[in-house]
């Protein structure tokens, strides 16, 4: 099967067109449609941000410390389709571990928050180890290219390349599927291996989402990724499912892959409400 070509009814054009998440304007970062949202056209995706985090803290005060193992997303409010500023600060400096934060603002009005944790990377003899182990997910290469996605023409889901193993976008339940990011996060600075895994691991409430998109909705509101090594190649695969509670509170748990191997995980905190109107999955607002 020859990847990259099909978009999930997105064409190369809007990659062409958009070509990153945001860019910089001076001291801002605007997003482009190809970080919106699926259920609002004036917001972003959660996985805009959690990519945006991800591709400045990483970058920040840059020292020993420089793998960056945990970041925590917390979603204070919708972040709009808008300039947004960024600020970020060194929590706690060092030599092995270091703390940074950023907050993400729109207009003075703080929008999401983040922190990250780097740690130093030394050669470490493993003879003897003996990792967790874990059952190897299905390749990439027998996913199912998915055809159908969000309720706006372009967005998020633009920006990826995508294959699933069950029906499609919307199956209830635990679910498989693998992302490749098409464009960069940050203008055209090349995607980072950490960039890819934050930009895709917030899909993961909705890959194993445990209830039925079609008559209940459900937001989370903060993410965290732990990694223990960065992704070898493009793809990144979300082994995902979750709990959901009769009070509306609810978990979601990712494995995250490569095509090598498990490489991290990723929590998601959701909140559930019903619907007043059922919902159509796949359905354009053109």
């Amino acid at each position: 099967m020859e990847r990259g070509r099909v978009r999930c009814g997105v064409t190369d054009e809007h990659i062409a067109e958009h070509g990153a998440l945001f860019h910089r304007d001076g001291e801002r970062f605007v997003p482009t449609p190809l970080a919106r949202g699926p259920w609002d056209p004036n917001a972003l995706h959660g996985g805009a941000p959690s990519a945006l985090f991800a591709h400045v803290l990483a970058a920040h005060d840059a020292g020993p410390a420089s793998f960056a193992v945990r970041l925590t997303v917390e979603l204070m409010r919708p972040v709009p389709l808008a300039p947004l500023q960024l600020t970020v600060r060194t929590l706690r400096p060092g030599r092995n571990v270091q703390w940074l934060e950023g907050v993400l603002l729109s207009e003075g009005t703080e929008v999401a928050h983040a922190t990250m944790l780097r740690m130093r990377e030394l050669e470490v003899d493993l003879t003897g180890a003996v990792p967790q182990p874990v059952t190897p997910v299905r390749s990439v290469d027998d996913g199912a290219e998915l055809t159908t996605f969000g309720t706006y023409d372009v967005g998020m889901w633009a920006a990826f390349e995508k294959r699933f193993f069950e029906a499609g976008w919307g199956t209830t339940g635990p679910a498989t599927g693998w992302f490749r990011l098409l464009c960069p996060v940050l203008g055209e600075e090349p995607a980072t291996p950490f960039d890819r895994v934050a930009a895709c691991a917030d899909f993961g409430s909705g890959v194993g989402n445990p209830l039925p998109f079609t008559k209940t909705g459900a937001i989370n509101a903060e993410i965290t990724i732990h990694t223990h090594r960065h992704p070898a190649g493009e793809w990144v695969g979300l082994e995902s499912g979750g709990w959901v509670q009769a009070n509306g509170v609810g978990l979601v748990e990712t494995r995250l892959h490569d095509e090598q191997d498990t490489l991290g995980r990723a929590s998601q905190a959701m909140l559930a409400s019903p619907l007043a109107e059922p919902r159509v999955m796949g359905q354009s607002s053109s």
